[in-house]
């Protein structure tokens, strides 16, 4: 069982002490709490009938220190079982945290990040509160069983069928709904999933919603996976809340038979009255436990399904992976190569890349264009192990980047994606995101390299100046020059630009292209763009088409020698370009 297995690895190991001192703690506490029934007892068959008020004060005095003794464990208990809980939710989530920061892009799209998001907040919560009901009420529930049997037998042997028809009558019951209700939660958990889907695709889109006028069927979209979530929500409430009426007529049916059983025997001389008050309230405190333990297996099943969940995502090994002995020198810097590299999605059913060769030498520019879907990006995201090989090797420094440290590895590459992304905070913990050493200075060197700094200058704080989650309250041409500054910052010996020139003018463009000129004389340039303008001047141009490199040249070889780039040429600058 998942539960179990999650329980036993984040619970019974880390806190197993803590566990042990719960219980003893717990055990004190209800001791004394079941030792005041039998206490009672004795003040009403031997002081109150007697008329013994020394005794009843003696016995008063016995039951209060029994009382405080009680307080006085019951607290502490309280208080490490919950830290107990705490620490189990708080290790849990840092485990699935640094085990999703592991997962390549791969195992990511395989789970889909609303389900990411869901199993490391909402499940994980299910089940830190069942640890919670474990560690503070249901250590005491198996106790006061246990305890109160033996202390009820104690006052009448006689009574002893009441309990034993009561307590697997309501063991039955919670079986029963339990089984029952374990579907539901699961179905529960799911329709969450899909709820999380589409609330982050639309405020993902809202822009693209508005556009093409779809709020209607956007809300109806919504209100049925809401409708959904309700239903599923509503079917497993009612089975959780049938459970506690069923209860409750156990207890009532089996107090009412105490009093019908007891009741014969006092009349035949058989118990006292004081022993019947006293195994009513045994059999209350019994049966309460039974509560306790009903509200407990009544959050099992969604825990057990959570569990499965959480447990799924840390069983899944990543797919990139560091090396068993990681090479952490290199005696080579600053070099690239692809060597008969092929690459193809799992599941897909042609590769995306074949056989992909080249190299770039440090202070070499190479450049790689290519009609839409031709493979240029899943080419560059190679290069910093976003995805792995499938045949062939990338080279980095000489060495297979699988063999590499992946620190070093990623310490040696600028990377600037496709989709620039900035994250909350300000200009300046942006741009220190790969290099938190970096100074002020190095910091606009790089702003104005990548022809940032006038508008970074003229916010009102400067590079202290706040940034929105993802850079929305900036345009998408500066989110392009900062996520280009960023990888500056790091001073890398590759840089791989994925098509992030984009959203910038041609002006803006050939200023930053002229600009990175002498800070990356000794550094092998990657670059993807769409735009001819943008490459021209590179050293070496990839032209891709359908995952194969079809031309490669410079500027004027490809324009006479290559079909598919004069295409984009004419396309993009008219026949007089290529004249």
């Amino acid at each position: 069982m998942k539960l179990r297995q999650l329980l036993k690895s984040h619970l019974l190991g880390p806190y197993s002490r803590t566990l042990l001192v719960v219980v003893a703690l717990q055990t004190i506490q209800t001791f004394a709490a079941m030792t005041l029934p039998s206490l009672n007892a004795n003040i009403i068959n031997d002081g109150v009938l007697a008329g013994d008020n020394d005794y009843i004060r003696q016995i008063g005095l016995v039951m209060t220190f029994f009382t405080l003794l009680q307080i006085t464990f019951a607290i502490p208990a309280v208080w490490y079982g919950a830290r107990a809980a705490m620490g189990f939710g708080r290790d849990v989530r840092r485990d699935l945290f640094h085990r999703v920061t592991e997962f390549s892009a791969r195992e990511v799209g395989q789970f889909g990040a609303p389900s990411l998001i869901t199993r490391i907040t909402n499940d994980v919560q299910q089940v830190q509160q069942v640890v919670v009901m474990g560690t503070t009420l249901m250590i005491a529930a198996p106790l006061t069983m246990v305890i109160g049997m033996t202390m009820a037998m104690r006052e009448d042997v006689g009574l002893a069928v009441v309990p034993a028809v009561a307590i697997p009558a309501a063991v039955f019951l919670l079986g029963n709904f339990v089984v029952r209700m374990v579907p539901a939660f699961q179905l529960m958990q799911e329709r969450i999933d899909r709820v999380n889907l589409v609330l982050r695709e639309q405020i993902s889109g809202m822009r693209v919603v508005r556009a093409f006028v779809r709020e209607p069927e956007e809300v109806a979209r919504f209100a049925d996976a809401n409708t959904e979530l309700t239903d599923t929500s509503l079917r497993a409430g009612r089975l959780q809340a049938g459970m506690f009426p069923m209860v409750m007529l156990v207890i009532n049916m089996s107090s009412l038979a105490v009093l019908w059983v007891g009741a014969d025997r006092i009349s035949a001389g058989s118990m006292q009255i004081g022993s019947l008050i006293a195994y009513l309230s045994y059999m209350i405190q019994i049966l309460m436990a039974v509560v306790m333990a009903t509200f407990m297996v009544s959050m099992l099943p969604r825990a057990a399904v959570a569990a499965e969940r959480i447990v799924e995502i840390l069983d899944t090994e990543p797919s990139i992976h560091a090396a068993a002995t990681p090479i952490t020198e290199v005696e080579r810097h600053g070099t690239l190569e692809f060597r008969n590299v092929g690459f193809g999605y799992p599941g897909a059913e042609h590769a995306v890349l074949h056989d992909v060769s080249f190299c770039i030498e440090p202070g070499e520019t190479t450049a790689i264009i290519g009609s839409t879907g031709a493979g240029k990006s899943t080419l560059v995201n190679l290069v910093p192990r976003l995805f792995e090989v499938t045949s062939g090797a990338v080279l980095v420094d000489g060495v297979d980047v699988r063999e590499l440290d992946p620190d070093l590895l990623w310490s040696k590459i600028g990377y600037v994606p496709q989709r620039p992304y900035l994250f909350s905070g300000t200009v300046a913990t942006n741009l220190r995101f790969g290099r938190p050493d970096a100074t002020d200075a190095e910091l606009w060197q790089a702003l104005e390299i990548a022809q940032a700094s006038d508008f970074v200058a003229a916010m009102p704080d400067g590079i202290d100046s706040e940034i929105t989650q993802g850079g929305t309250n900036v345009s998408g041409g500066q989110r392009q020059r900062l996520s280009i500054a960023r990888a500056l910052v790091v001073k890398p010996e590759i840089l791989v630009f994925d098509d992030s020139f984009s959203a910038l003018d041609l002006a803006t463009d050939a200023r930053l292209r002229a600009a990175l000129v002498p800070h990356t004389a000794s550094v092998a340039v990657l670059v993807v763009a769409q735009r001819v303008s943008t490459i021209s001047e590179a050293d070496q141009i990839l032209v891709v088409e359908d995952g194969e490199i079809v031309g490669r040249g410079t500027h004027d070889e490809l324009t006479v020698g290559c079909p598919t780039y004069t295409e984009i040429v004419e396309s993009q600058l008219g026949q007089a370009a290529v004249a």
